[in-house]
């Protein structure tokens, strides 16, 4: 192997790695806010799926360690709905040492365009182990009612 050539840079075994000299795209770095902040790193996690059934939109998200009075569901004239609240830091004791603090903190707030057929009057939501869900049912669609026309001869 250390007949091979390095176009890549130096390898200390003869075997170099393509992607050793080049830097890491980092698509992230020019958004106008920090993804890694605890500020904000809540508001990146917090996973929303929506789905569609013949009678409702419903929305999941995973808020785990929430209390239903720590989240509000909101939905805005324009047909926003808005799901947002604010999971606290934990008190940290004088006398503790920490070793490790991968759980997100801070604020968050996801906003859904709703389509025209739903009944926003009717918007239900409910929180279940930590996973809140909202239903927003759609308006019944009228079939057109079809006339049969008698074709002359």
């Amino acid at each position: 192997m250390a007949m091979i050539p390095s176009f890549y840079g130096n390898s200390t075994r003869g075997v170099s790695d393509p992607l050793s000299s080049f830097s890491l795209w980092d698509p992230f770095k020019d958004f106008p806010f920090p993804l890694s902040s605890s500020e904000n790193s809540a508001f990146v996690n917090t996973r929303i799926d929506w789905k569609e059934t013949p009678e409702a939109h419903i929305f999941k998200a995973d808020l785990p360690g929430l209390k239903k009075e720590q989240v509000k569901v909101e939905i805005e004239d324009d047909r926003v709905l808005q799901i947002s609240g604010e999971r606290s830091v934990e008190k940290e004791d004088k006398n503790d040492t920490w070793h490790r603090v991968e759980r997100s903190s801070g604020k968050f707030l996801r906003r859904f365009r709703l389509p025209d057929n739903v009944k926003m009057e009717q918007v239900k939501a409910s929180m279940d182990n930590g996973v809140l869900t909202v239903t927003v049912p759609k308006e019944e669609v009228k079939k057109a009612d079809a006339k049969a026309i008698e074709i002359s001869g």
